[in-house]
């Protein structure tokens, strides 16, 4: 598992419930340090092993969990440039939906190994999608749930989504995009803002 995984799981947890109680995660999971560095790979078994201790924690479902890791990517502040990087696909939620396919090839541009399972976004009817996800990074389906409900709020789209898992380990989400201006939405400007 790609250290930027376990360290986007850690930074969700800390900024949400606390360092105290990750500390406390942390040691129940076995984990010698608490701290993950982004650029090392961790054994998949460890990682799965923490995201079952994270939902012991919390008391909720592991896929529930990695929803709201989802959601921590786009909305927090402290995951701002994640956002841009998603925002840069177009001016609206179906141009961001329709540049959803190049998204593992974006992400292994910013960071060459780091490798996300194929996406592949089917329209049925106007405003009727289905998203596939590829095998190979289990719970990717859950936290791409997050990501999309937290890019409809950040572009002001009202989109129903519903996760219906798959067959041969893909997932499939449907989406169903009700409004493209449903609300307004989140301000964007290309260049970085400066202080």
């Amino acid at each position: 598992m790609h250290g930027l995984i376990n360290k986007a799981i850690q930074s969700f947890f800390c900024a949400t419930y606390g360092t105290a109680r990750w500390l406390r995660v942390t040691e129940a999971a076995g984990f010698e340090s608490p701290e993950f560095e982004a650029m090392l790979i961790y054994d998949k078994d460890q990682s799965r092993h923490l995201l079952e201790v994270i939902a012991l924690e919390l008391d909720r479902p592991v896929n529930e969990v990695l929803e709201d890791i989802g959601t921590f990517l786009v909305s927090n502040p402290q995951t701002e440039s994640l956002r841009r990087l998603l925002r840069f696909c177009g001016v609206s939620y179906l141009d961001f939906l329709h540049s959803l396919d190049d998204l593992p090839d974006r992400a292994r541009l910013a960071v060459s190994d780091l490798h996300l399972p194929a996406l592949e976004l089917r329209e049925h009817a106007a405003g009727r999608f289905s998203l596939t996800c590829a095998p190979g990074l289990p719970g990717f389906g859950d936290v791409l749930v997050g990501v999309l409900r937290a890019m409809a709020d950040d572009y002001g789209a009202l989109a129903i989504l519903d996760h219906s898992g798959g067959s041969n380990g893909r997932d499939v989400i449907t989406i169903t995009l009700i409004e493209s201006a449903f609300a307004e939405g989140r301000s964007f400007e290309l260049g970085v803002a400066k202080p």
